[in-house]
Formats: structure tokens, C-alpha cells, sequence
């Protein structure tokens, strides 16, 4: 049976309303990190800063990354907390020998596992409800600061009415497609959760390098509401406490911190999956603007393949063209900004597996979300 021809022309301009919503987003949310200038500060005010480290069977990171955390060049007064969360490696032997050199490092050992209050969240409470100053920096086991100006850079995000300051968590650079992805998925993330702060609409933090105020977490009852959930310590608590004028951004390259990524394709998919079961539990402004601009993304290159084939191919060649130029523009200067150059010519290669990838994450938006942290 012939398909009617109004019936491609009604997809063609689904892929046209698709394509405009994307090239909203790249317009109003996306293109504020693109083009985004830190502004200059008159004084320079540099805060007490309580660092803060949770840690489970972190032996070998701890080995590797603490010293990066505890070598700052940073004069002010501040402490590096490790919170050993019922660790039975090497840990504490490892952290003993380190504090015996850092008077500034304190530990905080957990012998007991937290009835009824899932995830790292309890640790990272005691280490908070622990620290001796307002200012909190936080970070990973398995993390090490791009630099020694790592502290100061952060510090340096807050001014007159900001309480939380966003960092960026990149993953070392090394060989292979599984290394692009990865880092290419983390680069689109904090594309999105920076851009949208810089938008007076900030969603989301990552754990990995995070800063906010200690009144903020007492303020907030801490981590009281998501303690039923295994997740949430960074994005769902921003989520609850962000606003549109309280958060800012450091991007800084030698504010970023590092990590190892995972080697193998399965270990990255359960990585992200136990991320994605959070994303339900965001105020629903939110899950309407991440929603609206996923699907647009998701329907984009299924309905271009339509419109191409059965449509009119050099029209649906111009709108993907509108888009291409668009989105080029923005990876381009957003990935020089986050040091992530590398992937510029990827990113059209890249921008078609994120396709993919967002078709193998959909089931994880209704999983239950698993009972670990680690």
C-alpha cells in the first residue's frame, strides 16, 4: 500500500519542530558556557575551606590520589577530611601514614553501617556535620585536583550570595573509542548542569568536584529527604537546594579534578545506569526542560533518515545543516573551555552515539534504583 505523501510531509515537519527545539537549547542554555567570562574581581577573598574525602575499599586510590588533595598551594587555613566508611582493605594504615606528615588531615573512622539511610550519604554527613569551617569542598577516593591551584581556583566561584559552586570532574585521556565516549557523555553532562546554571536554572552537581556552603546542608536538614535513596548525595541535593541566584561556575582547567575511567563497555553501562535512576526526582521544571530537550535529540536523527529518504532529501539536508553549524560552533568552544579539545573532530560521530546511547539508558529512568554507593 502507497503511504501517502502528506503522511512524509508531516514528518518532515516534525523534524523541523524537533530541530528548532534543539537549536533553542543550543541557543539559550548551551551557548552561555560556549562564550562564558569569568567576571573579574576587584578583591580576591580567599576562605577557610574544609575538604572532604569519603572512602570505602579506596586502599590503592588513597595511595595515589590524597597527596594531590594534601599538596595544595593554598595559604589559607584548611583541613582535608577522610570519612573510611567500613573499609576492611588497607585504608586506615594508608591514611595513618599520610596524617603522621599533614596536621591538616583528619579522619573520620565508621565502624558501623547507617540503619535506614542508604548510599554514601551518611558518611559524607558525618564528614560535614564534622568540619570546622562554613566553606565545604568535596571530592572522590578515586579523584586527584588537575592541579595545586585546585582549592584556591574553587574558593575563587564564591562571591556576595553565591552557596554553591559547581566544578568540573573530567576523566584522564588516554587511547581507544571507549575513552572518547565516556568523556565525550561527561563533557555533554556538564555542558548541560553548567550551562543551565549560568541560565539561573541550576539542576545538578557532581560529587566529584562540588562546593557549597555548610549552612546550606544544615539549612536544608542535610540529606534527610533522599536518605531512602542509594543515590542523590550530589545532584538530587542540588536539586533541592539550588537556586537562581546562589550557584556559580569554575572551569577553570587547572580547577578540574581527574579521574580513571572505567576499561570495559559493561562496567561504564552499570556505572551509568545506577546514575540515571535518580534523574525521576528532580523538581518536575527540570525534568521538563532535560526531557523535552532528550527527546528532541532522540527523535532528530530517525526522523532526518525519513525526511531524507522519503521526503525531499536537499530540504532535510539544510535543516540538519541549521543544527550541524549550531552545534559545532558550541562543542567547539565549550570542549576548549572544559580541555576537552581533543574530541572536537569527534563530535559529529560522537553526537550520533549519544543517539544510541540515550536508547540503552531509557529503561534505567524506571529501574528501582540499586542499594550500594561504592
Amino acid at each position: 500500500m502507497m503511504i501517502p505523501q502528506i503522511v512524509w510531509q508531516i514528518v518532515f515537519y516534525a523534524f523541523c519542530a524537533v530541530t528548532a527545539i534543539q537549536v533553542f537549547y543550543y541557543l539559550f542554555f548551551f551557548i552561555r558556557l560556549a562564550f562564558y567570562k569569568e567576571k573579574a574581581k576587584t578583591t580576591i577573598n580567599q576562605h577557610p575551606i574544609s575538604v572532604i574525602i569519603c572512602a570505602k575499599n579506596e586502599a590503592a586510590n588513597i595511595a595515589k590520589n590524597l597527596p594531590g588533595v594534601l599538596f595544595q598551594d593554598y595559604k589559607t587555613t584548611h583541613e582535608v577530611i577522610v570519612v573510611n566508611d567500613n573499609s576492611d582493605d588497607e585504608s586506615k594504615y594508608i591514611i595513618d601514614e599520610y596524617k603522621k606528615e599533614f596536621k591538616n588531615l583528619n579522619v573520620i573512622e565508621l565502624s558501623h553501617e547507617a540503619l535506614l539511610i542508604q548510599g554514601k550519604k551518611y558518611p559524607l554527613s558525618m564528614g560535614i556535620l564534622s568540619s570546622k569551617y562554613e566553606t565545604l569542598l568535596l571530592t572522590d577516593a578515586d579523584c586527584i585536583p588537575a592541579s595545586e591551584h585546585w582549592i584556591s581556583l574553587m574558593q575563587n566561584g564564591y562571591s556576595e550570595g553565591i552557596e554553591i559552586v559547581f566544578g568540573y570532574g573530567a576523566y584522564n585521556k588516554t587511547a581507544g573509542v571507549l575513552n572518547k565516549l565516556i568523556r565525550f557523555e561527561t563533557f555533554h553532562t556538564a555542558l548541560q548542569y553548567l550551562s543551565y546554571s549560568l541560565a539561573g536554572l541550576p539542576y545538578m552537581g557532581v560529587g566529584r568536584n562540588l562546593s557549597y556552603k555548610k549552612d546550606v546542608f544544615k539549612r536544608n536538614k542535610g540529606f534527610s529527604s533522599i536518605n531512602h535513596l542509594p543515590s542523590g548525595d550530589d545532584d538530587l541535593f542540588i536539586n533541592k537546594v539550588a537556586a537562581k541566584k546562589n550557584t556559580s561556575i569554575v572551569i577553570d582547567k587547572d580547577a578540574h579534578t581527574l579521574s580513571v575511567p572505567k576499561t570495559t563497555f559493561s562496567d561504564w553501562m552499570k556505572q551509568k545506569n545506577r546514575h540515571y535512576t535518580t534523574a525521576k526526582f528532580y523538581k518536575p521544571k527540570h525534568k521538563f526542560l532535560l526531557g523535552l530537550y532528550s527527546a528532541s535529540f532522540f527523535l532528530f536523527y530517525p526522523l532526518m533518515i525519513v525526511s531524507l529518504i522519503f521526503f525531499n532529501w536537499w530540504m532535510a539536508l539544510a535543516v540538519f545543516g541549521v543544527r550541524f553549524l549550531m552545534q559545532a560552533l558550541v562543542y567547539a568552544k565549550s570542549m576548549k573551555k572544559l580541555n576537552e579539545a581533543d574530541l572536537i573532530p569527534w563530535f559529529w560521530l560522537l553526537d550520533i552515539w549519544m543517539f544510541l546511547y540515550q536508547a540503552l539508558f531509557i529503561p534505567a529512568l524506571f529501574k528501582k534504583p540499586q542499594q550500594h554507593w561504592s
